[in-house]
């Protein structure tokens, strides 16, 4: 079995439980912040949809450099409708990469770059779980306490919320 195909159920998983979420982002709210150093709603939710697009980036190309033209971050979203593309086009971008890459890539490295040089450098499949697999799963956690915060029903990602007994 290649390693894709056990890592694909967990992102369709995790993709899945991201879109329940961003579904519930309140348009009236996207400014709302839970204070000043905090990411807008829209600005996480923003992130959050977007996260996907790195993981291309880092099962095709050897290194991604965060000073380079590619690493603007997008603008927050304007709407939740805006969003929920962002994530399906990621999803749908991503999803057959992962699919097709082989073992020996997933251990092949990979570098952050800041100006040229390395940040760190680790295995794709590391890089692959930590940045894009976790931290999307981190952010969209913050998420639902933003969501809590606004009196939003949290949907249910691992077990029913307080919302979905």
């Amino acid at each position: 079995m290649k390693l894709s195909e056990l890592l694909l159920p967990e992102f369709d998983r995790e993709m899945a439980s991201t879109r329940k979420v961003l579904e519930r982002v309140p348009e009236d709210k996207l400014a709302w912040k839970p204070h000043p150093k905090s990411f807008s709603m829209a600005g996480l939710a923003t992130h959050v949809a977007s996260i996907t697009s790195w993981g291309v980036v880092t099962l095709t190309a050897d290194s991604f450099d965060l000073s380079g033209p590619d690493a603007k971050p997008p603008a927050p979203a304007a709407s939740r409708q805006e969003l929920l593309e962002t994530l399906d086009r990621g999803v749908a971008s991503l999803r057959p990469v992962l699919a097709a890459v082989e073992d020996a890539d997933l251990f092949k490295p990979w570098s952050l770059l800041m100006g040229g040089k390395a940040i760190f450098t680790l295995p794709r499949i590391v890089v692959f779980r930590t940045h894009i697999l976790n931290h999307n799963v981190h952010h969209r956690a913050q998420l639902g306490v933003y969501l809590r915060l606004n009196d939003v029903p949290v949907p249910m990602t691992y077990g029913p919320t307080a919302d979905e007994q």
